[in-house]
C-alpha cells in the first residue's frame, strides 16, 4: 500500500514539475523574490508612452541698401548754351520675420514584444496597436532599443527611456479625410 502511494505522490510531483519549472525559466534570475522582467525574445513589456515635445523658434532680417550716381555738365562753357545733368538712384529694401511654434503631448500605454536580444544584453523591442471607433481606425507603432536596468519592476517602461525610438500615430477614416486637402489645393500646392 505505501509503494503505491509513493507512486502516486511522484507521478503528482512529476505532473506539475512544469508549471514549477516555468515559474523559475519566467524570471531573470532562479530567485524566488526577484520581479518578472522581460530578457528574452517573446517576452512581453509594458510601454508608457510619456512624449511632451515643445517647441518655438523665431527670425527677423531686415536689409536696406541706397545707391546713388550724379553726373552734370555744363555747356555753357563750351558752347554758350544751357547745363545738362543726369542721375541715377536705385533703393533696395527687404524686411521679413517669421516664427513658428510646436507643442505636443502624447499619454497612453502599449504592450512591446522583445524582438531580439543585442550582445551586450539590450532588448530591441517592437509593439503595435490598432483601435476602429465608429470608422475611424488609429494605429500606433513603438520600436526601439530598452536597457535592461531601465526596466521597472513591475515590467514596464517610460518612452523617453528607450534608445533610438520610433513612435508612429497614424489615423485612417472620416475625420482623417475631412482634414485632408481637395485635389486642387493639392494640385495648387504641387505647382507652386
Amino acid at each position: 500500500m505505501k509503494t503505491y502511494l509513493y507512486i502516486l505522490i511522484s507521478i503528482l510531483i512529476i505532473s506539475n514539475s512544469n508549471d514549477i519549472y516555468s515559474q523559475f525559466i519566467q524570471n531573470n534570475s532562479e530567485s524566488l523574490f526577484s520581479d518578472v522582467k522581460a530578457f528574452k525574445d517573446g517576452d512581453a513589456l509594458m510601454v508608457l508612452i510619456m512624449e511632451s515635445v515643445q517647441a518655438d523658434n523665431g527670425a527677423q532680417t531686415e536689409d536696406s541698401r541706397n545707391s546713388g550716381v550724379d553726373a552734370g555738365l555744363s555747356l555753357s562753357q563750351i558752347l554758350g548754351g544751357s547745363t545738362y545733368g543726369t542721375g541715377l538712384e536705385t533703393n533696395n529694401k527687404f524686411k521679413a520675420k517669421g516664427s513658428t511654434s510646436r507643442n505636443e503631448r502624447i499619454r497612453t500605454r502599449l504592450s512591446a514584444r522583445v524582438v531580439g536580444v543585442e550582445p551586450n544584453g539590450n532588448l530591441q523591442i517592437e509593439g503595435t496597436r490598432t483601435t476602429k471607433i465608429n470608422g475611424e481606425i488609429q494605429k500606433i507603432i513603438i520600436k526601439g532599443i530598452v536597457r535592461p536596468v531601465d526596466v521597472l519592476p513591475d515590467n514596464s517602461i517610460y518612452s523617453y527611456s528607450i534608445l533610438d525610438l520610433t513612435l508612429f500615430i497614424e489615423g485612417e477614416g472620416t475625420v482623417t479625410k475631412t482634414q485632408d486637402p481637395g485635389l486642387i489645393t493639392k494640385f495648387i500646392r504641387f505647382l507652386f
